[in-house]
């Protein structure tokens, strides 16, 4: 009878010495947080007043590191741009200004490459920093400001390859660069304004980059009828989901969704087409002002589970239409399945209507009594197919009902 050898157990030792690795380098982190002094305060306010680019510098794996530094400064409100020095000994250090700031990366403060260019960039009249382990190195003595790693050890048993030095490196620069970024004021808008690619950038625009401008929408009075603002409003291409109605004074009063037009057809409610869209229409719809982030327009969307929300200014008054089609991608991927729900069974509260309902500090400050999750619902009823939708007439449903 054959026999099976039982396969190896796997050795856990890799599993220890990754944990002891970023142990080594988290401890190394901490001691470098505590050793911060007045050096890093004088640097952060030297790179406040430079009035060029900040050249970030360095070789082999302090070279990499310093890419990356240089692309957080330049993201982060600092114009920066990495400079190899050995490109720079070619030709390069024709990018170099005076008036510019040198932020050098060298762990032993030897390295022949960066050495050799001190004496250039110092005749060049450009401010020298250098982070470095060793204070009393070529490149300590030859800058202006010195900012130490101290003392430490590479991770790994053979402790050679440059890993906690250059985790402290990136820590350090990264903390160079945020602070400089705070001390300037940069704020998130900023932000958006240098990534306006992805979905980061466009979660940081304000909502009037994205929203559907008022010509776009459609919109119409209390007073007038459901029919002669759907017949009048028709045009070509996509439209909007939703009707934004207004009062007398151009305020914004209510919402009429195609949701809602639905609802009239399947309730054989035809009649209802003649009444005035005051008579039928959302009262208090959530709205958000303009200059709100996209990133809070769609947490209110994925959070209340609503497809169009009205743009106000801050007298009330319409400014235009977020729909969820054109924010699809940057809702949560549970939320990007479901943006609608059945009509609310809980009675609404009996509280008056406000004549400037859009007109609140902010969208959280409308109550889901006053606004139900499927209030502003632009979408069909295909999220409920499994739940009883209530056949109370439209224009007597509670949430649908005005005060007086």
């Amino acid at each position: 009878m054959d026999t099976q050898t039982a396969p190896p157990q796997p050795d856990d030792s890799g599993l220890r010495v990754g944990q002891q690795i970023i142990y080594d380098e988290g401890q190394a982190l901490i001691n470098l947080s505590q050793r911060l002094d007045k050096s890093f305060a004088s640097a952060v306010d030297r790179l406040l007043e430079c009035r060029g680019v900040v050249l970030v510098i360095g070789v082999g794996k302090a070279g990499l590191i310093g890419q990356k530094i240089s692309a957080t400064l330049a993201s982060t409100g600092t114009s920066s741009h990495f400079l190899h020095p050995t490109e720079a000994v070619h030709g390069d250090l024709g990018r170099c200004r005076s008036g510019d700031a040198a932020l050098i990366l060298s762990n032993s403060g030897e390295s022949n490459e960066v050495v050799q260019l001190i004496p250039t960039l110092r005749d060049m009249g450009i401010l020298i920093i250098a982070i470095t382990s060793r204070p009393h190195s070529g490149l300590a003595k030859s800058s202006e400001i010195v900012l130490s790693l101290g003392d430490h050890k590479e991770a790994g048993n053979l402790s050679v390859a440059p890993t906690t030095s250059t985790t402290l490196m990136l820590a350090l620069g990264d903390a160079l660069a945020l602070a400089v970024a705070d001390r300037r004021g940069f704020q998130a808008t900023d932000f958006a304004r240098f990534h306006p690619g992805g979905s980061l950038g466009k979660s940081l625009m304000p909502v009037e980059q994205v929203m559907r401008r008022l010509q776009q929408c459609r919109c119409g009075r209390e007073d007038e009828k459901v029919r002669d603002v759907l017949v009048r409003s028709g045009r070509p291409g996509r439209r909007t989901g939703a009707i934004m109605i207004t009062d007398s004074s151009g305020r914004l009063t209510g919402i009429f969704t195609d949701s809602d037009l639905a609802r009239l057809f399947e309730q054989r409610r035809d009649s209802d087409l003649d009444r005035s869209l005051g008579e039928v229409m959302t009262i208090r719809p959530t709205t958000v002002r303009l200059g709100t982030r996209l990133s809070e327009t769609v947490e209110i969307l994925s959070q209340r589970k609503i497809s169009e929300l009205p743009v106000v200014d801050t007298e009330g008054r319409p400014q235009g239409l977020l729909d969820i089609t054109d924010l699809i991608d940057l809702l949560p991927k549970e939320a990007q399945g479901c943006v609608v729900s059945p009509i609310s069974e809980e009675p609404a509260s009996e509280e008056p209507a406000s004549k400037n309902p859009a007109s609140e500090d902010s969208a959280s400050d409308n109550s889901a009594s006053d606004n139900s999750a499927s209030d502003n619902s632009a979408s069909d009823n295909s999220a409920s197919e499994n739940e009883d939708v209530m056949t109370i007439p439209i224009s007597d449903h509670p949430s649908r009902r005005r005060s007086r």
